[in-house]
């Protein structure tokens, strides 16, 4: 049985069809249509319901797909075995991260490491979610903020916060909150990063945390798109320091109640099975020194400014 095959079958299984699988995979749908006919031919039995709309995984399916994945995670922790001894890390790396940080941080991070380790693969995922590490088979996920999941292994990255800013225009227009209940006055720009809580701000200051409910006019998933209203007078923003370090260096942008901030520390997210892979160990590490002090880095101390 080869395992490419397996590969293919559990790609066709978390895409639930063909096309989408084979574009992850990078090749046609009939090519895994054949292989999935021949994985079917193999274990004489039918894995997908397949339809002119749709493709459904079947009991016997299932069962393959459970099979299929211990039989790979072994041959990956095999590999992974002698890799280790070697101390030299081998394999493909599949690494998930949020938009910003990955494009302008993450990315030319993992540039730099593949040109240290040759035999290193990486596939690198920008998503605005929380991905699932083990179903969704990715070996770290680069997460801001909490880091609580009880069944994962969390790698502290580094320190850091999401500070209040606006424009000195629109402060000069609007004036400056006094307190954290004030911002319910005021127009915030909503940003939805992953799964964090959309609207609702937990801010802690000189007392501990306080929350309010916040809204604008002014929604978006992407932090570019915030941060360039921000700096065009539209509102109050909620970034974490490193997005909006320029900009605050540069007068910009103005902090906003400086007293009060939301932790956004930077962890690094394994499952179990992979926390102990060389490769794993090795991205982890680098990424933990180049995102503190690299030519990379993320520019923390921006948060610290009045």
């Amino acid at each position: 049985m080869d395992l490419k095959d397996l590969e293919v079958f559990c790609e066709v299984a978390r895409r639930a069809g063909f096309a989408a699988a084979s574009h992850e995979i990078g090749t046609t749908p009939a090519h895994v249509s054949k292989r999935i006919a021949v994985l079917e031919a193999q274990l004489g039995v039918r894995l997908f319901h397949r339809t002119t709309r749709r493709v459904v995984i079947t009991e016997d399916g299932e069962r393959a797909y459970q099979w299929a994945r211990r039989i790979l995670d072994d041959a990956s922790a095999m590999s992974e075995a002698f890799s280790s001894a070697k101390k030299e890390p081998v394999g493909q790396l599949r690494i998930a991260t949020s938009m910003r940080l990955g494009r302008e941080h993450v990315a030319p991070i993992l540039s730099a490491l593949g040109k240290r380790h040759p035999r290193l693969e990486v596939w690198l995922e920008l998503l605005d979610r929380r991905v699932d590490l083990i179903t969704e088979n990715f070996d770290l996920d680069i997460r801001v903020g909490d880091p609580t999941q009880p069944q994962l292994i969390a790698h502290h990255m580094l320190e850091s916060r999401r500070v209040l800013c606006a424009s000195p225009e629109y402060l000069k227009k609007h004036g400056d909150p006094r307190s954290v209940a004030e911002l319910a006055e005021h127009e915030c720009l909503l940003y939805r990063e992953r799964d964090h809580p959309f609207g609702m701000w937990r801010l802690l200051g000189p007392g501990g945390f306080e929350s309010v409910k916040v809204n604008g006019r002014f929604n978006s998933n992407h932090s570019d798109v915030v941060r360039g209203w921000c700096l065009d007078g539209k509102g109050i923003c909620l970034m974490s320091d490193w997005d909006v370090a320029q900009p605050l260096r540069k007068g910009q942008l103005r902090r906003v109640l400086p007293s009060f901030h939301a932790p956004a520390d930077i962890w690094a997210m394994t499952s179990t099975r992979s926390a102990g892979s060389a490769k794993v160990r090795v991205c982890v590490e680098f990424l933990k020194t180049q995102l503190t002090a690299g030519p990379h880095a993320l520019d923390t101390a921006a948060g610290l400014l009045s």
